[in-house]
């Protein structure tokens, strides 16, 4: 059987890292019945490795995840966007030169890196020798290969377009990998730079601070009142920080769980395209995102609904995603995606406007890729802005709280000498 069927003997196996273990019983054409364990990233990829053996399934269990050595292994060396970059330009740069399929994941498999995405590939490899299609062989592994890759894939399968659509991924990934690691590495030095001075304040208020408070006491000098007011700061903090510590790290958990949950979900989705200059950013980043992927799709030959549902699956916000599924219905009632979008008003009615004129002219695809490219570059421009507005607003914050700190201990340290 092509499906990882083995009990587990405590050594990890790169082909199946990440995959859950199931018990089956299924039923062989001649009616004899089988047992036994299968290794697959979901219950449905395990019926379906079982199907394509000619066995009908009776009944099925899991008998549990990845070990935490395996989850540990996955988290400290798993396959980034940046590798799924490399590997689709390198596939697609290799179907162009009229390399057969087998022999360009063979080549890939000695560039890989990585030895976990080594090991991927060279499964994909063993599993297309052995008949698979290679789509079937990418959806065993849904960490790496998003339902929306291996959706294109299949649809190049069909139309004999494989070289096409793996240009059409490379370039669609690295366009949303240039956005998500721009808009990512703006934010890395402010958070950096604030982090920081957080640091050297709570080691100020908590260590040398109350050094100075018991100056103060014994010489019965009076202080001014911001003075006060950063005492009682390092005080609370010297007697409740552990406290502080253990409530703002259950209110963290209590929000993380809720955060995943459908309406906590949602909450935080929308406070997320609504907040104060990094609302804007993120809606037009969701924009940009969504008219690509469905773009992408489209002209990838993906039926209209499947590629809206695809887009839905990876927007990566669920009131974006809400909009999708109205659009979905509407489709399959009759109507059109620019009426749904007309309910959603985090698009912009010029989007809306847009997209009704494509699909009039039949030139939907086209005028999808002109308003991703629209927000695209509406993106690199607000990160821009972003970044030119954080780097003051942060000097005049750390400047205002130096200064206060400073003042604070300067001040009464003058007075006391001048007394003398």
């Amino acid at each position: 059987m092509q499906a990882k069927i083995a009990l587990r003997r405590g050594l990890v196996n790169f082909n199946t890292i990440g995959m859950a273990t199931f018990e089956y019983r299924a039923r062989t054409p001649e009616g004899e019945i089988r047992t036994g364990l299968i290794e697959a990233s979901s219950e449905d990829a395990a019926l379906d490795l079982l199907q394509q053996n000619n066995l009908t399934v009776v009944s099925m269990r899991s008998t549990g995840g990845p070990s935490l050595f395996e989850r540990g292994f996955i988290l400290g060396s798993g396959v980034k966007q940046k590798d799924i970059v490399i590997f689709s330009r390198q596939i697609a740069t290799l179907f162009e030169a009229r390399i057969p399929v087998a022999v360009a994941l063979k080549t890939l498999v000695s560039e890989a890196q990585k030895p976990v995405f080594k090991a991927i590939i060279a499964g994909i490899l063993d599993d297309i020798a052995g008949g698979m299609a290679l789509s079937q062989s990418m959806a065993k592994h849904p960490r790496v290969f998003s339902s929306f890759y291996v959706s294109l894939v299949r649809s190049g399968e069909e139309s004999g377009k494989l070289q096409e659509i793996f240009t059409y991924l490379a370039d669609y990934l690295e366009r949303s990998y240039y956005l998500t690691s721009k808009a990512r590495n703006s934010m890395v030095y402010p958070a950096f730079v604030l982090f920081a001075f957080v640091g050297v304040m709570v080691v100020m208020l908590v260590v040398v601070f109350p050094r100075l408070v018991s100056i103060f006491e014994e010489t019965g000098q009076a202080v001014p009142w911001y003075t006060q007011g950063i005492i009682y700061l390092s005080l609370s903090l010297r007697r409740w920080g552990v406290l502080i510590l253990i409530v703002l790290a259950g209110g963290g958990v209590v929000a993380w769980r809720w955060a995943h949950t459908k309406n906590g979900r949602f909450f935080f989705h929308r406070l997320q395209i609504t907040a104060p200059i990094l609302g804007g950013l993120y809606r037009k980043l969701f924009m940009a995102r969504l008219t690509d992927n469905l773009q992408t799709l489209i002209v990838g030959g993906i039926p209209i609904v499947r590629a809206l549902s695809i887009t839905g699956d990876v927007v990566g916000n669920a009131v974006y995603q809400q909009g999708i599924d109205r659009a979905i219905e509407s489709v399959k009632g009759g109507g059109t995606i620019s009426s749904a979008f007309e309910q959603t008003p985090e698009i912009p009615s010029l989007v809306t406007q847009m997209i009704r004129i494509g699909e009039t002219s039949g030139r939907l695809d086209s005028i999808l890729g002109n308003i991703s490219k629209f927000y695209q570059r509406d993106v690199d421009s607000a990160l821009e802005n972003i970044v030119a507005l954080i780097e003051p607003a942060l000097i005049i914050f750390l400047g205002i709280g130096v200064g206060a700190l400073v003042a604070a201990v300067l001040v009464p340290l003058y007075n006391l000498v001048g007394a003398i």
